[in-house]
């Protein structure tokens, strides 16, 4: 399959699961952003376990149970478009963490290469 190769920033977005803006989940506010910003996509993944700033593990355990579970917010775009969003984190973050890097992306197509 044909590749192409490019340089790119993934934002990471830290955040615990119980936070909100708005009375919506900020996960869902920074999704719904990133889609009217065009952004190449975005990914949140629920953790099963973490902790941060106020040192209270978070767990899915059953003993234990969180109902607050650690949530990472991936995006990965041009600096350009990751630009764009960080007055909107600035805006509606509260707490959490943030991470910028530099990545470099292979793009898989989906048609078979030529012959």
């Amino acid at each position: 399959m044909p590749k192409i190769a490019s340089k790119a920033k993934r934002l990471s977005i830290y955040i615990g699961e119980s936070d909100h803006y708005k009375r919506q989940s900020l996960y869902k506010s920074i999704i719904a952003k990133t889609k009217e910003l065009d952004m190449a996509g975005a990914t949140v993944f629920r953790g099963i376990m973490g902790y941060g700033a106020d040192k209270r593990i978070h767990t899915a355990s059953l003993v234990d149970l969180s109902s607050d579970l650690p949530v990472l917010i991936e995006i990965i775009d041009s600096e350009e478009y990751v630009a764009k969003l960080l007055p909107y984190l600035d805006e509606i973050m509260g707490k959490g963490l943030v991470t910028i890097d530099d990545v470099e992306v292979l793009k898989y197509g989906t048609k078979p290469p030529a012959r």
